[in-house]
């Protein structure tokens, strides 16, 4: 069945429907992974986004239940050149366009994303809207254009938790063929849950940690009723600036509690000590962004998803700057010079990705450690 992607700009794609028929709309964006779609088609911060795989052929060792990163796909489109139809990999249940419709998203493929990506790039990520019902250009165009943006919209809200919750798995085993389980850990974490990845709650577990996943509306007294050794802040998508809530419990978190936080929870952070955040052109997100540690020659290759970033300007005297993105000089990393936190906007976690960053669970233990004993 034919399908049509229309961008805000006029910009007209043709292809075949991918997934379930219908309509969608949100922000295009392009993420460079070659692998690994399986996991962002799970990552909530992928929320109010139609994402663009780069790599050519997608799907090809189908779904498992065991590689998602939350309880169900939350972006809101999905655009490929070339949808496999046919998987191979033992741990496969299923193909990709059968779980693109079990989960009711609307995709499209067979168009020249090499060309969508490079428009994206000289233009800017910009609203669009997939339809397979609707094959009218003009009328696709008009309803992009009226398209919400990213900006100011509070997505947190629409893919956090509803009630708290114990998370006790840590990561699949290839030896092992399942997850390890965990019933009690040498240090209490809460996690404010933005739009939180499993990967990063499976590493607290491996990291000896009990972990209570919270709302993300939960206020700073009700988490120190809980006797936290440190607060995490997860990733989550859209625009940090809206989710002023997030922003005040940080800020009565700071020096009673380590804080560590990723991605959006690194922007949050920053916006906590009165800095700024700007949208980016066309953002940052795949498997392969080299970011420098310090002000030496320490490289690592990250995993990115994130459309925003810190404005290093606006930070003041209250916390310095720890990591840079090699692309384009923006902030990736942030720690306060007098209490006991830290940031980092890419994925230490990966899922996908390299594990370059890993380091940074275990200096999260590290603080956590000092801050019980008083050595801090």
């Amino acid at each position: 069945m034919k399908a049509i992607l229309a961008l805000a700009d006029g910009t007209v794609f043709h292809g075949r429907a991918l997934g379930t028929i219908g309509e969608t709309t949100g922000e295009v964006v392009f993420n460079t992974s070659m692998t690994g779609y399986q996991e962002i088609l799970t990552d909530p911060s992928y929320r109010g986004e139609i994402v663009t795989m780069t790599y050519p052929q997608i799907g090809n060792y189908g779904i498992n239940p065991e590689d998602v990163e939350s309880v169900r796909p939350h972006l809101a489109g999905f655009v490929v050149k070339e949808a496999c139809a046919f998987p191979s990999n033992w741990r496969s249940t299923m193909s990709l366009s059968a779980y693109l419709l079990e989960n009711k998203i609307v995709g499209i493929e067979g168009i020249d994303t090499r060309a969508l990506v490079r428009h994206i790039r000289d233009r800017g990520a910009q609203t669009g809207i997939i339809s397979s019902v609707d094959l009218d250009v003009q009328s696709l165009i008009a309803k992009a254009t009226a398209a919400p943006t990213l900006v100011g919209r509070d997505l947190v809200q629409e893919v956090t938790c509803e009630k708290p919750y114990d998370w006790k798995e840590g990561s699949w085993s290839l030896e092992a063929g399942y997850a390890q389980q965990t019933t009690a850990g040498a240090y209490r974490v809460i996690a404010y849950d933005f739009g939180i990845k499993r990967n990063i709650l499976r590493n607290l577990v491996e990291r000896n940690c009990s972990v209570t996943v919270v709302p993300a509306t939960t206020p700073a007294a009700e988490v120190l009723k809980m006797q936290p050794d440190g607060v995490f802040l997860s990733n989550g998508p859209g625009d940090p600036e809206p989710i002023t809530y997030a922003q005040d419990a940080i800020r009565d978190l700071l020096g009673k509690v380590p804080v560590f936080g990723i991605c959006l929870g690194h922007q949050l952070l920053a916006l906590a000590l009165g800095a700024r955040t700007y949208k980016l052109k066309f953002g940052h997100r795949g498997g392969n962004q080299p970011v420098r540690r310090g002000t030496g020659s320490n490289v690592e290759i990250t995993s990115q998803n994130h459309g925003f970033a810190v404005d290093a300007a606006t930070l003041g005297d209250q916390a310095t700057v720890t990591h840079i993105n090699l692309n384009d000089n923006t902030v990736e990393g942030l720690s306060h010079n007098s209490v006991p936190a830290f940031s980092v906007q890419y994925h230490p976690e990966a899922s996908p990705g390299p594990h370059d960053a890993r380091y940074l669970f275990d200096q999260f233990i590290e603080m956590m450690e000092q801050h019980k004993t008083g050595k801090r």
